[in-house]
């Protein structure tokens, strides 16, 4: 039976058992008594059970109509949500729109790219957040998410769109070079001053180094500095307090203009994934599904 079978009659049943009669139902569908009830019949005879039960004045569910009705109701529901999201398509992008982006990322990256949108969509009252924690999107009310670093199992309530990895890379400054000299293999890192990102729980986050002949190690780093903040970590090492490992994304400006080098690039790795993520339910909207497309064009990782 195809699906377009399967929701012959549905419609009928359904204002059938909100009206509480054939004849209420059919002035709601601009339909005749009969055209309804035989509807109803037909759907009956397909299930092969008795939906309602009738008599001469009142019509009533029987217990397996009233379980069919439940789900033929919620049906319905859902296929009204969807018909109104597709025709919110073609409207401009208005309302709350809640984003949470990396703190750093988002101002670097993300924040540029927004402005100009939201000032040629003057009717959305945008929201931002900009933390490094991890934010609940479903309980927090997020539309949509700028995440670095990914999930093994995505919750079915969440869309989900990979638009890279970041590269990384070791980088000191030129004083720090000059002063100390610069290591020339993975093995003389340890004799030099290191600045790592500290969690707020005391820990910090290892450097992940590449191997010739083996997969990527994790180094946990005996540092001089740690810091709750990719930008306070660039800030040092331009300071000349030692070496770090960096996102690209992070420092292009600074080796492009040189007040950082980067060291050893045969040990850069591929960092964490870069990805958008959002609410199923809301992804139609017109608010959302605008910031999907800019987002997902302008942020993608090659």
């Amino acid at each position: 039976m195809t699906p377009s079978e399967r929701l012959k009659g549905l419609e009928a049943f359904v204002f059938t058992a909100d009206a509480g009669s054939f004849t209420a139902a059919a002035e709601r569908l601009n339909l005749t008594n009969s055209a309804v009830g035989k509807s109803v019949a037909r759907l009956e005879a397909r299930l092969g059970i008795r939906l309602f039960e009738r008599s001469t004045r009142t019509l009533s569910l029987t217990d397996a109509g009233a379980a069919y009705y439940r789900t033929c109701a919620r049906v319905l529901a859902d296929l009204a949500e969807a018909e109104s999201v597709l025709a919110a398509q073609r409207m401009e992008p208005t309302g709350h729109l809640r984003l949470d982006v990396p703190a750093a990322f988002g101002r670097m990256k993300v924040l540029p790219l927004l402005l100009p949108f939201f000032e040629q969509h003057p009717n959305l009252r945008p929201h931002l957040s900009f933390t490094d924690r991890f934010v609940d999107i479903v309980d927090e009310g997020i539309d949509v998410a700028v995440r670095i670093g990914g999930m093994n199992i995505w919750p079915e309530a969440l869309g989900h769109r990979y638009l890279g990895a970041e590269r990384l890379s070791l980088c000191a400054s030129p004083a720090y070079l000059q002063q100390h000299g610069s290591p020339r293999s993975a093995a003389e890192l340890g004799q030099h001053d290191a600045v790592v990102y500290g969690r707020a729980d005391g820990s910090t986050i290892p450097w992940l180094i590449a191997q010739d002949a083996g997969p990527t190690e994790q180094w946990t780093v005996e540092a001089n500095m740690a810091l709750g903040s990719g930008e306070a970590v660039v800030s040092a090492v331009k300071a000349g307090c030692g070496i770090a490992q960096l996102a690209t994304w992070l420092v292009r400006d600074e080796l492009q203009e040189g007040t950082l080098v980067q060291i050893l690039p045969q040990l850069d790795v591929e960092g964490l994934p870069l990805n958008l993520v959002w609410q199923r339910s809301r992804q139609l909207l017109p608010k959302v599904d605008s910031i999907l497309q800019l987002l997902t064009a302008s942020l993608r990782i090659d």
